[in-house]
C-alpha cells in the first residue's frame, strides 16, 4: 500500500530526471516547441524548481543534447569480429534505431535546434562525428589513414547523417533498404578511392577477401556486375572479383 508521499530526490538525481523528461519530449516534437512548463509538468515539479536546477531552457537543452550525443556516439561501437560488411550493417541498424526513436531530437542535434551557432552544441555534434570516424578506422585497423582514406570515412559519416535527416521527412524509403544502401555506399566510396590510392586499394582487397558472397559487400558486387554490359570496353571480368560468379552471357563457338 502506498502512502502517497513522494520521495525527495537529490540534486544530481533530479537533474538527470529533468534531462530524461526533456529528451523524451524532444523525441516527439522539436525542442523549439517544448516549453519549460511542459517539462516541469512531465517531471511533476513546478516551473521555478526547474530553474533551480537549470538557469534556463538553453542549459537544459544542452544537457539533453549531451546525453543524446553520448548515446548516438555509442551506437557506432561494434566488436571487431566477423566481416566488415555485416559489422557496418549492425551499426546502421543501431544508428537508425536512434534516429527512428528520437526523430525531432536527432534533427535538432544535427541541425543545432534552438542552440544553432552555439559553440557548445557545435562541439557536441563534432564529437559525435569524430567518434563515428574513429570507430570506422578501428574496424579498418588503420591508425594513420591516408588523406584519401580519411576523405572516404568522413564523407561516409556525413552521408549517413544526411540520409537519416532526409529519411525522417516522410520515411519514403524502407528503413532496412537504406541501412543496406549506406553499407553499399561505404564500399562504393572506398572502391572509387582505391582507383587512385594504392593504400586504400590494399585495404579494400583485404576487406573483400574476408567477405562472404552472400554478405552486404558481396551483394553489392553481384548487383553491379549484373548491370555491366558484356561488351563494355575495358570491363573487368567478374571472376576477378572475390566470391562473385561470372554472370556475363557466354558465346558458343570454337
Amino acid at each position: 500500500m502506498t502512502t502517497g508521499v513522494r520521495r525527495r530526490m537529490g540534486v544530481e538525481e533530479r537533474k538527470q530526471q529533468l534531462i530524461g523528461v526533456a529528451l523524451e519530449l524532444f523525441s516527439h516534437r522539436s525542442p523549439d516547441e517544448v516549453s519549460i512548463d511542459e517539462i516541469a509538468a512531465a517531471a511533476g515539479i513546478s516551473r521555478p524548481l526547474v530553474y533551480h536546477y537549470f538557469p534556463g531552457k538553453q542549459s537544459l537543452y544542452e544537457a539533453a543534447l549531451r546525453r543524446a550525443a553520448d548515446e548516438l556516439a555509442a551506437r557506432f561501437v561494434e566488436p571487431p569480429q566477423g566481416p566488415l560488411g555485416a559489422r557496418l550493417l549492425r551499426v546502421m541498424g543501431r544508428f537508425f534505431d536512434f534516429v527512428d526513436g528520437h526523430g525531432p531530437g536527432f534533427a535538432a542535434l544535427m541541425r543545432g535546434g534552438p542552440a544553432v551557432g552555439s559553440s557548445t552544441t557545435n562541439a557536441m555534434i563534432d564529437e559525435v562525428r569524430q567518434a563515428a570516424y574513429e570507430q570506422i578506422l578501428a574496424h579498418l585497423e588503420v591508425e594513420e589513414p591516408s588523406a584519401r582514406l580519411e576523405l572516404v570515412v568522413r564523407s561516409w559519416v556525413s552521408l549517413a547523417e544526411t540520409t537519416a535527416l532526409l529519411w525522417l521527412d516522410g520515411r519514403r524509403v524502407p528503413r532496412a533498404e537504406l541501412e543496406l544502401q549506406l553499407v553499399h555506399d561505404f564500399a562504393a566510396l572506398a572502391a572509387v578511392s582505391a582507383a587512385y590510392d594504392p593504400g586504400t586499394a590494399e585495404i579494400l582487397v583485404g576487406i573483400l577477401a574476408d567477405e562472404p558472397a552472400d554478405g552486404p559487400f558481396g551483394d553489392l558486387v553481384a548487383r553491379l556486375v549484373s548491370l555491366v554490359p558484356a561488351r563494355l570496353p575495358g570491363a573487368a571480368p567478374s571472376d576477378a572479383l572475390p566470391g562473385v560468379p561470372d554472370q556475363r552471357p557466354r558465346e558458343d563457338g570454337p
